[in-house]
């Protein structure tokens, strides 16, 4: 290769401080030094890279295009530089996170932030996985860490820490057939009418969606955003997390009712792989306990716990 990174240093030294002297002083060299690079890198690419004919020397158009481009290969270069000490110290190259459908994205924005100003390096990827979906990505390796994962069946070979249960309401549209129904609805009752869930994401393990009951008529749809609209349109029931549906409550636009069982809280976690040690990962488990601690994380009510608020834009 004939163009080096030491020569297109020396070229961007030269650029940047405006003189031959001027950038053999900022790089500790002596001028001829500069000269010679400047002429080897010349005569290599057989271009002229500076006009001399001037007072000053100046960047030909092909030394411009040269520069540009230059400037992006040290940047690259540089950038790989940082990369290869963090990994050194232990920052992965990417931590990947899995976000259950009910976990809200609003409190990992202070964590981003404060990961961000770490200056790792290490790349942030999050992603949406729905019941043993997080699971499955956790052990299917397409996650290190996941946030929101259910708890009825916690796999082998995994680190897990509580963040509490979800409080979940049965809704219906206010014009419903189960809206005036006496207390607590019967399990044959729910039967009898369409159920509403969002669809398990997890592609090895077996698959669920909450509250399905055998023989019911059940409509999947892809996220809670996609189940509310339907659930206003009187299509179904299907649990919501209070929070997120509140205001509907309020207005009338909904209706909560009891069912058998009468309480449906959803006790979540958030796990990752045992055997792994990346410094983000770890990062990312301390910060989390120390927000479920506090309860910054998800805020306890006398239902339970609620996240607030709870995202539905799946």
């Amino acid at each position: 290769m004939r163009i080096s990174l030491d020569a297109l240093a020396v070229l961007d030294a030269i650029a940047r401080n405006g003189s031959f002297a001027a950038a053999a002083e900022a790089l500790h060299k002596v001028p001829s030094a500069l000269t010679y690079t400047v002429q080897k890198l010349e005569q290599q690419l057989g271009l002229v890279i500076f006009d001399r004919s001037g007072y000053r020397a100046r960047l030909t158009p092909e030394g411009e295009v040269l520069l540009q481009d230059g400037r992006r290969l040290l940047d690259a270069a540089n950038r790989l530089e940082r990369r290869l000490a963090k990994r050194v110290e232990g920052w992965e190259d990417e931590l990947r996170i899995a976000l259950g459908g009910l976990t809200p994205m609003e409190p990992m924005i202070p964590l981003i932030q404060d990961f961000y100003a770490l200056g790792t390096g290490t790349r942030l990827s999050f992603s949406r996985e729905i019941f043993n979906g997080t699971w499955d990505a956790l052990l299917d390796e397409r996650a290190e860490l996941v946030i929101g994962a259910p708890m009825h069946a916690i796999p082998d070979g995994c680190h897990v820490r509580e963040l509490g249960d979800m409080d979940m309401v049965l809704t219906m549209a206010a014009g419903h057939p189960l809206a005036d129904a006496p207390e607590p609805l019967s399990r044959e009752q729910l039967r009898a009418h369409r159920l509403i869930a969002v669809a398990d994401t997890a592609r090895h393990m077996q698959g669920q969606a909450a509250g399905v009951q055998e023989g019911q008529d059940t409509l999947l749809v892809y996220g809670n955003s996609a189940k509310l609209r339907l659930l206003l349109a009187g299509l179904g029931v299907g649990y919501m997390p209070r929070a997120s549906v509140q205001g509907y409550l309020d207005a009338g636009e909904l209706v909560a009712r009891r069912a058998e069982p009468l309480r449906h809280h959803l006790p979540a976690c958030f796990a990752w792989r045992q055997g792994q040690a990346g410094r983000a990962l770890q990062w990312f488990v301390d910060k989390l306990e120390q927000q479920v601690a506090s309860g910054c994380f998800m805020r306890r009510t006398t239902e339970g716990w609620t996240a607030e608020p709870v995202s539905l834009d799946l």
